[in-house]
């Protein structure tokens, strides 16, 4: 369960008990579906609630969705949540108030919302949770993303590979940035990324100086870049006065940049330093040599499998999964359609963007 480790026995126990409640499994698409089965009218309101504004990629998702639906003749309800879960708690009561058919919710804290997903799917609403698992609840029917445990175990590797090419053979001083711990998938990256370090730390091979080598000690609040660039200026000033620190793990662009801004003013070498999102910055930043990689999740393929479930719900069909057993929120294992991550640094960001109509010509 990626929630919680790798899928194992535990997990598989869960999905089957978890599917018998929800009668909503590994189908094939086109097969009626138990969830919404009927369908519904073509221009009915579909809700989208999105988290704060936190990064690029949640701001062209709020373009793409409205654009999306609003083609597939559905009437979009896309809000944004900046003034935290207490205004998404709001928003997401509004959307079914307004009758919506769908609900995609990409959380702020994907543990505080059972409440309003209840009274979602006691209105007949079908729940999808969109990049970030919805937690402890059996009120969510889909889960599309990309694979988060897999973006760590990309991150991790990225980080070895890195420093190899600096230095062919460790011992390594590495330091852990985590994201946010209301963010269900902060922790999932940071297992993801463990699974690769954690038995180079054990061996000797990595050495976190600062000793903060824990999720709860790496974390970085609201996903603040200001968060992340005070810890680093800390953690630089007291375990790295005359030692060098020769990687950090990043789990995203925003707190790359914040990090290397830390190094910066400590008038330290640059570290190998990975991300995630593919921010225009961060690729000009691989682009100088500074940044080593970043993860590419194309957000346009994310919402727009998140509209094909849509569709087919519609239809009255079971949208298609791919992953029936990794994701267990801790009440339910719910199924998903996850999309595969890339790994991206300055021997492929040439070509890893090549149709991407914003990073691409940055790369040529």
């Amino acid at each position: 369960m990626r929630m919680i480790g790798k899928a194992g026995k535990a997990a598989a126990i869960a999905a089957i008990a978890a599917l018998a409640l929800t009668a909503c499994g590994r189908a094939e698409p086109g097969t009626t579906s138990t969830t919404g089965a009927g369908g519904f009218e073509k221009n009915s309101s579909i809700g989208v609630a999105l988290p704060q504004k936190t990064s690029e990629n949640w701001v062209l998702a709020e373009k793409l969705f409205n654009d999306g639906l609003s083609s597939a003749g559905f009437k979009p309800d896309v809000q944004f949540a900046n003034g935290g879960v207490s205004e998404q708690q709001n928003q997401i009561s509004a959307m079914i108030t307004k009758g919506a058919k769908v609900i995609i919710v990409g959380a702020i804290d994907g543990a505080q919302l059972g409440t309003q997903l209840k009274q979602a799917k006691d209105s007949g609403a079908t729940i999808i949770a969109y990049d970030r698992l919805l937690l402890n609840t059996e009120n969510v029917d889909y889960y599309v993303a990309y694979d988060n445990f897999k973006v760590g175990v990309l991150q991790g590797q990225a980080l070895l590979d890195g420093m190899k090419t600096k230095k062919p053979t460790g011992p390594y001083n590495i330091e852990l940035f985590a994201g946010s711990p209301d963010d269900a998938n902060a922790k999932v990256f940071f297992d993801g990324a463990m699974s690769i370090l954690k038995p180079k730390i054990d061996d000797g091979t990595l050495k976190v100086l600062s000793g903060q080598a824990s999720f709860e000690q790496a974390v970085t609040q609201g996903w603040k870049a200001e968060n992340a660039q005070r810890r680093a200026d800390t953690l630089l000033t007291g375990s790295y006065g005359t030692a060098s620190l020769d990687g950090v793990l990043s789990p995203n662009d925003t707190l790359a940049r914040a990090v290397l801004t830390s190094v910066k003013a400590a008038g330290k070498p640059l570290p190998i330093i990975t991300g995630q999102d593919s921010e225009v910055e961060s690729v000009k930043s691989i682009l100088a040599g500074e940044q080593y990689s970043t993860i590419n999740k194309d957000t346009r393929k994310l919402v727009e499998h998140a509209i094909v479930m849509v569709k087919d719900l519609q239809a009255g069909k079971t949208p298609e999964i791919n992953d029936d057993k990794s994701y267990n929120n801790t009440v339910k294992t719910v199924p998903a359609f996850l999309l595969p991550p890339v790994i991206v640094t300055a021997a492929n960001v040439k070509t890893a963007y090549a149709d991407d109509p914003v990073l691409g010509p940055l790369t040529k």
